[in-house]
C-alpha cells in the first residue's frame, strides 16, 4: 500500500488538534494587559501543546519519508499514535485551567508517555515491514533518544505528585530535546540519495 492517505489523515488530524486547542482559549475581556494575567497558565500549556504536535508532525514526517509503503500494522500502529495526540487537547485545557495543578499535570505528562510509547510502535512496525535492512532501522539504531524520553516523562509524573513544577521542566525539556526534527533520519536521507 502507498503512504499518501496515511500521510494526508495524519497532518489533518494534528490540523484538527491544533484547532481545538487554540478555540480552548478564551478571549480576553476588557482592553488593558493586566487582563492577560489569568489567561498565562492557559497559554503556556497551550504553547507547550503546540510545540508538541509540532514535534511530533515534524518527525512523523521524517519518519513516513523513510518508509516506502504501508502494512495494516502501521496504519494500526499510526492510528494509536494519533489516539494519544488526540487527548492533548484535554490534558492541555485542563492543567491550564487548573493553574498547574499537580493531579492534572501528572494527566499530561501520561498522555505524553503514551504518544511517545505510540511512536515507539509505529517506528517499530514500519521497521517491520520494510525489514531489518531498513533505512528506519539504520537511522535510529538502539533508538536511546526515545527511550530516555519515555524514562523522563515516567520521571515527570512522578515528580508532579510532589512538585508540579518540576514535571513542567521535564516535560519542556524533553520538548527541547526533540525540537530539531530527527537529525539521525535526515542524515540517512542525504545518505541513500547520494
Amino acid at each position: 500500500m502507498g503512504k499518501t492517505r496515511l500521510e494526508a489523515f495524519s497532518d489533518g488530524v494534528l490540523a484538527i488538534i491544533i484547532t481545538i486547542m487554540v478555540l480552548e482559549l478564551k478571549v480576553p475581556h476588557g482592553e488593558t494587559l493586566s487582563v492577560l494575567k489569568p489567561m498565562i497558565p492557559a497559554l503556556l500549556s497551550y504553547v507547550l501543546s503546540f510545540v508538541y504536535v509540532g514535534i511530533y508532525w515534524n518527525n512523523h514526517h521524517h519518519l513516513l519519508h523513510t518508509a516506502t509503503h504501508v502494512s495494516g500494522q502501521v496504519l494500526w500502529s499510526n492510528l494509536h499514535l494519533l489516539f494519544w495526540l488526540s487527548l492533548l487537547p484535554i490534558a492541555t485545557g485542563w492543567m491550564g485551567e487548573n493553574h498547574f495543578a499537580s493531579v492534572p499535570t501528572a494527566f499530561y505528562g501520561v498522555i505524553l508517555l503514551m504518544a511517545a510509547t505510540a511512536y515507539f510502535i509505529l517506528q517499530h512496525a514500519i521497521i517491520a515491514t520494510e525489514g531489518r535492512d531498513s533505512l528506519l532501522k539504520k537511522a535510529v539504531g538502539k533508538d536511546l533518544k526515545g527511550k530516555a524520553s519515555m524514562v523522563l516523562y515516567a520521571i515527570g509524573i512522578a515528580l508532579s505528585v510532589w512538585h508540579p513544577g518540576a514535571a513542567q521542566a521535564v516535560y519542556a525539556g524533553v520538548a527541547i530535546l526533540w525540537i530539531i526534527p530527527d537529525q539521525r533520519i535526515e542524515r540517512m536521507l542525504r545518505k541513500s540519495e547520494a
